[in-house]
């Protein structure tokens, strides 16, 4: 899991309630099943709690996750984002940290800096941004890189549906051998909103859906690979 934006520019733009801009997410991941030769590590379990809250300068976003297997947590990571608009134009100045840590080493800290477009349709049924950012991955000997971020949403069927995610693609170096790569992740989610149901209360905040992690390059493996959940998340 990683950072899904899944309220960021309706929110801003509308003022939003920020009832509806912090959720809970519980994902069981089938990563280790579909390929158990590569990633017999994967976690049975991985939560995501994510924050998204506008004020009047911009936005701060941030999201942790934390994997667990049988022996408990083994691994925490989290990103904290801001953007800075003090303009009317769709483009915002855009901040961000990516650390964290596992149960046998740590991730090394990265700091982004760069330019955030935002757009909407106009009845706020979907959208998307996308980030263009300077990268430095402190301690490295090369530490300068760069990373593209999209994110997206839409929401669908009189809002039973909302199809979300994020796809990044930045430069880094192999974990091994050092040499320079280029990296790319994307974890597209389904939702059914099940509060959009005939006689279910429209305070039961409660989905059911799918994530998809879609990776190349990422970690230690040096290949394509998919990984789907399957997820619960409650929004507040």
């Amino acid at each position: 899991m990683k950072r899904l934006y899944l309220f960021l520019v309706f929110a801003l733009t509308l003022g939003a309630s920020l009832a509806q801009a912090q959720n809970v997410q519980l994902h069981y991941d089938f990563g280790r099943r579909l390929y158990p030769g590569k990633q017999p590590e994967r976690p049975n379990l991985t939560t995501t709690v994510e924050m998204f809250r506008p004020d009047s300068w911009g936005n701060t976003f941030f999201f942790v996750d934390m994997n667990y297997r049988s022996e408990g947590v083994t691994m925490a990571y989290w990103e904290v984002a801001r953007d800075i608009k003090l303009w009317k134009a769709p483009v915002a100045l855009h901040l961000e940290y990516n650390g964290g840590l596992s149960n046998s080493f740590s991730f090394g800290n990265a700091y982004l800096a760069g330019l955030n477009y935002i757009y909407n349709n106009r009845d706020f049924s979907g959208g998307f941004t996308l980030a263009a950012m300077y990268k430095h991955l402190a301690r490295q000997a090369r530490p300068h890189s760069y990373q593209l971020t999209g994110v997206w949403y839409r929401h669908f069927a009189g809002g039973l549906l909302s199809f979300s995610g994020f796809a990044d693609l930045w430069g880094d170096r192999h974990y091994v051998t050092g040499r320079n790569i280029t990296v790319f992740l994307a974890e597209p989610q389904l939702w059914l909103n099940l509060n959009k149901l005939p006689g279910v209360s429209p305070k039961f905040n409660l989905s059911i859906g799918t994530e998809v992690e879609l990776s190349t390059n990422f970690s230690v493996l040096d290949e394509t690979i998919i990984n789907p959940t399957l997820g619960l998340k409650w929004t507040f």
